[in-house]
């Protein structure tokens, strides 16, 4: 349950928003979750089990102006346990449903992506820092904090169930022949929801575009388009998605050093919801080739594949138990990495507020 509080805005005085309190409206919310999770590595089958305690706090906070425009901003205290502090940027909300993300914005890319069911759990075996193979639909979102984030409301141009975005961003980072960063990143995003039958169909597509800092790289440093859908009827929810393209892959100490080519990515999952329980099952599998910066990226390709299922049971307003399994393989240069490759379950509550 998130509990209303009222915390003094410097941000209305900032903005100089005549008529307006100098208070915000603020949420909080967040979770606990408790667990145990066991890994049995392929190769040698070293087995270990841990214990999983998370913890996430965020607060949310909002006013609306008197000409109906509402601001909004999030500050987030904790996540995944460690103190975060992390600010979010600024959201306004306008009275044609639009909305304009500024500063973190995010990208149109992103939110041109159709919601596909994944397994729950804290179940996982580690990748090494050297796979370069992507692990998620978004790989290529990447882009300054300095930038725009434009999203229309329902019913764009007059099209029922369509949702259009663009954003944009440019950063100063100074070039590089080692390393490499987003530099200006364009992106656009649409998704169209329609009704067939009993069946209410989202389809997602999505392209975004960064060049990169670095004086040596062949590459820019993001180069994808992405498709995806999802259906609901009923209980059941299905989805897919498939995205592609090119790019540079961050290493251990989180500096894009590398560029890869020829990145494919795909994932499917399905729900089905019955009383208090429901079962997810779900699917990726990501390829890549990786070559070190301005030299030509080689054809042994790196691999990231999984398999994963989840059972999560609403056990009371708020608390919800979860058992969860991953199979996951992971290959570098074309050769299975038996230590980052294996199984995984979990089993755990979490209890959210």
């Amino acid at each position: 349950m998130k509990k209303e509080l009222l915390l003094a805005s410097a941000l209305v005085g900032s903005l100089g928003l005549a008529g307006v309190a100098e208070a915000a409206t603020a949420s909080y919310s967040g979770s606990v979750s408790v667990g145990v999770e066991n890994e049995s590595h392929g190769g040698t089958g070293a087995t270990d089990s841990d214990q999983v305690q998370t913890s996430e706090l965020s607060f949310s906070i909002s006013e609306t102006t008197d000409a109906g425009t509402k601001i909004s901003t999030s500050l987030e205290i904790i996540d995944e346990g460690g103190s975060d502090a992390d600010e979010g940027g600024l959201t306004f909300t306008f009275t044609d449903g639009s909305t304009l993300d500024v500063i973190e914005a995010g990208s149109a890319f992103g939110g041109g992506i159709a919601s596909i069911p994944a397994a729950g759990g804290s179940q996982g075996i580690t990748n090494t820092s050297g796979n370069s193979a992507p692990t998620d639909l978004d790989w290529a979102d990447t882009q300054d904090a300095v930038g725009f984030d434009w999203g229309s409301a329902a019913d764009f141009a007059g099209v029922s169930g369509l949702t259009f975005g663009v954003s944009a961003a440019s950063g100063d980072t100074a070039s590089s022949t080692t390393s490499s960063s987003p530099a200006s990143t364009y992106s656009v995003g649409a998704t169209y929801l329609t009704d067939m039958g009993d069946t209410a169909v989202t389809v997602g597509v999505g392209y975004i575009k960064a060049t990169a800092s670095s004086t040596t790289a062949s590459n820019d440093q993001a180069d994808s388009s992405a498709v995806s859908i999802s259906a609901v009827n009923g209980n059941l929810t299905v989805g897919a998605g498939f995205s592609n393209g090119s790019g540079m892959h961050s290493t251990t100490a989180g500096v894009d050093s590398t560029e890869i080519d020829s990145v494919n990515y795909m994932e499917a999952g399905a729900s089905y919801v019955s009383g208090d329980m429901t079962l997810t099952v779900s699917m990726t599998d990501g390829k890549s080739n990786q070559g070190t910066l301005g030299a030509i990226v080689g054809t042994d390709e790196d691999k990231h594949s999984s398999v994963s299922a989840s059972l999560a049971y609403a056990i009371a307003g708020g608390v919800t138990g979860t058992l969860g399994f991953t199979d996951v393989h992971n290959s570098d240069n074309g050769t299975e990495v038996t230590s980052a490759s294996g199984n995984a379950w979990y089993v755990g509550a979490s209890i959210s507020f």
